[in-house]
C-alpha cells in the first residue's frame, strides 16, 4: 500500500458517520445512531455456499445512487466526508411515508451504555415513526461475542441481529450464511432504488455484506478517516496553562506533570493513540499483515508495535493512567473524564454530546480533540478506514413481505444528516429530549429526562482488540482502520 492509498484515496463517497447498518434497529438503540459502527477488515465473502466474484459480485450488489437531499457546506472530495457549517434550518423528509405496516419484531443488538428501560419515550417515538413494534434484546457490547455465538447456534433466531465486524470470526461467517436471509432478491441492482437511503450507501460497504456468495447484510459505512482521537479537558488545560504534546516523549512528560495520585490522573488507556503515533499496522490490513521487503510481516513482528507497547508500558509505569482504566473498566471512562478524574481519553464522536450533557452541571466544561502526531514529531501516516462497520442481518425464516417491511425500516434508519428522520433518530423528540438553540442546532434541554432519552452511549467506543493491552474494551464510534 502506498502513501497515496493510505490517505484520501477511498472510492466510496462517504456521506455520514451515522447511518444504516443496525437497521432501524440499532437505530432506536442508539441516539447516536440507529445503527452502530465499526469494522474488522477489508472484505467479507466468507461462509458456506461459495464466494461471489467478478460479474456475479457486481450483479449481487445494490445500485449506487448518491443522495442529494441536503447540500453540504463543504462537499466531499476524493472520498472525504462532506462538512456542514450549520444545522439545516428546514428539515426535509427522506422517506415518503411511514415505512412499517404494523409488524412486531425482535432486534438483537449490542449496547455500550445503560439500557433506557421500559417506558422509554424515545423507543415509543421510534416505534410510532417506523410503524412497527420493536422488542429489544439489548446486550452488553463488551461481552457480546459470547452471547452472539449462543444465539446463532440455536434455532430461535431474532428477526434482526447486529454483528460488529470484529465479532465476525471463527464459525460466525458460516452461521450468517445459514441463518441470515438472502437480500439479493430485494436489493441487488436497480431493486435498491426502491429504498433511496439504502441505495446511497457506497458500493464498497455493500461488498462487505457478501456471505456464502449472497448479499446478506446491511452495512454501516465508515468515514474514510474515522473519529477516534485523543480528547482532552480544554477547560482544565487552559486554566493550568498546559501545552499540548507534539511527540511521544512530550506526551509522557505532560502525563507525569498532570497526574496527582489518588486525585487526578492524566489519562485513560491510550493504546489506540500509541498505535497511531508509532504507525502500527492497522486492521484494514487483512489479519494485521503487511508486505515488507517482499515478505508478509504480522503486526506483532514489527518494530513499530514493540515501540508502541514500550511507550504504553512507560505511561502505565509512571502512574499516569487512571487505576480503573488499568483494571479494564472502560465503560466508565467518560464518567471519569467529565468528573475530572482523568484529563485525556480516546473516543469517537463524543464531543458535542458531552458538551450538551455537561452544559448545566458544569458550564465551564470544554472538550477538544488533539491533532494526531507521529511519535518523533515527524511525518504522520494515516490509513483510510474499512468501508463498513457493524452489520445487521435479517432472519432467513422471515417471509418476503416481512423482509420488505424491515428493509423499508432500514431505509428510514439510513436517513442522511439534515433529514427529519435523522434528527429523530439522533436526538429524539423535540421538547422532550432536545431543544434548539438560537442558531437552530439541537441541544439537550436543562430538564431532559435521563432514563427515557436516547441511550447516550450506544455507539461502539473502541476498536476490536489487537494483540496488546486491555483487550476487553469496546470499540470506537467511527473508527479508521486501527486495531484497538
Amino acid at each position: 500500500m502506498t502513501s497515496a492509498d493510505r490517505v484520501g484515496s477511498a472510492s466510496r463517497p462517504s456521506r455520514r458517520g451515522f447511518l444504516g447498518a443496525a437497521v432501524a434497529a440499532a437505530a432506536a438503540v442508539t441516539g447516536g445512531g440507529l445503527l452502530t459502527a465499526c469494522s474488522s477488515g477489508t472484505g467479507r465473502a466468507g461462509g458456506k455456499g461459495g464466494v461471489a466474484t467478478g460479474t456475479a459480485l457486481q450483479n449481487a450488489l445494490p445500485a449506487f445512487v448518491a443522495s442529494t437531499l441536503v447540500t453540504p457546506g463543504i462537499p466531499g472530495s476524493n472520498g472525504s466526508t462532506p462538512a456542514f457549517l450549520k444545522f439545516p434550518a428546514e428539515l426535509k423528509a427522506s422517506v415518503a411515508a411511514k415505512p412499517g405496516k404494523g409488524g412486531s419484531y425482535t432486534f438483537f443488538t449490542p449496547l455500550w451504555g445503560s439500557d433506557p428501560g421500559k417506558g422509554s419515550k424515545y423507543f415509543a417515538a421510534m416505534d410510532e415513526a417506523l410503524g412497527i413494534k420493536v422488542n429489544w434484546q439489548l446486550q452488553d457490547g463488551v461481552t457480546y461475542q459470547d452471547k452472539l455465538g449462543a444465539v446463532l447456534a440455536g434455532d430461535s433466531i431474532p428477526d434482526l441481529f447486529c454483528i460488529p465486524g470484529w465479532n465476525i470470526n471463527g464459525q460466525i461467517p458460516n452461521a450468517i450464511s445459514a441463518k441470515a436471509a438472502d437480500l439479493g432478491p430485494h436489493l441487488s441492482g436497480d431493486k435498491a432504488k426502491k429504498y433511496p437511503n439504502l441505495a446511497a450507501i457506497p458500493t464498497d460497504a455493500w461488498k462487505m455484506c457478501m456471505f456464502g456468495g449472497k448479499l446478506r447484510g446491511l452495512p454501516m459505512p465508515n468515514r474514510p478517516l474515522g473519529g477516534v482521537v485523543p480528547y482532552y479537558r480544554a477547560d482544565v488545560f487552559a486554566e493550568k496553562g498546559w501545552t499540548l504534546p507534539k511527540t511521544a516523549d512530550e506526551f509522557l512528560a505532560l502525563a507525569k506533570e498532570t497526574t496527582s495520585p489518588a486525585k487526578v490522573w492524566a489519562c485513560e488507556d491510550m493504546w489506540w493513540t500509541a498505535q497511531v503515533m508509532f504507525n502500527c499496522v492497522p486492521r484494514t490490513m487483512p489479519g494485521y499483515w503487511k508486505q515488507q521487503d517482499g515478505k508478509l510481516v504480522h503486526l506483532v513482528e514489527t518494530d513499530e508495535y514493540v515501540e508502541a507497547l514500550s511507550w504504553t508500558q512507560k505511561l502505565y509505569a509512571q502512574g499516569s493512567v487512571h487505576p480503573d482504566s488499568v483494571a479494564g473498566k472502560a465503560n466508565d471512562a467518560k464518567t471519569r473524564f467529565t468528573s475530572g478524574q482523568s484529563l485525556i481519553m480516546n473516543d469517537g464522536d463524543v464531543m458535542r454530546g458531552m458538551m450538551n450533557e455537561q452544559a448545566k452541571a458544569n458550564p465551564k466544561f470544554r472538550i477538544k480533540p488533539m491533532d494526531s502526531f507521529a511519535h518523533d514529531g515527524g511525518r504522520l501516516e494515516l490509513y483510510i478506514g474499512s468501508p463498513a462497520g457493524i452489520f445487521s442481518f435479517l432472519s432467513a425464516k422471515l417471509p418476503a413481505e416481512r423482509i420488505e417491511e424491515l428493509l423499508a425500516v432500514a431505509d428510514y434508519a439510513a436517513a442522511p444528516f439534515g433529514s427529519k428522520e435523522f434528527v429523530l433518530e439522533k436526538f429524539g423528540v423535540e421538547g422532550v429530549h432536545y431543544n434548539r438553540d438560537a442558531s437552530g442546532t439541537p441541544c439537550r434541554p436543562t430538564s431532559a429526562p435521563r432514563r427515557s432519552s436516547p441511550p447516550a452511549s450506544s455507539s461502539p467506543r473502541r476498536p476490536p482488540p489487537s494483540p496488546g493491552p486491555t483487550s476487553r474494551r469496546p470499540p470506537p464510534t467511527s473508527p479508521t482502520g486501527w486495531a484497538g
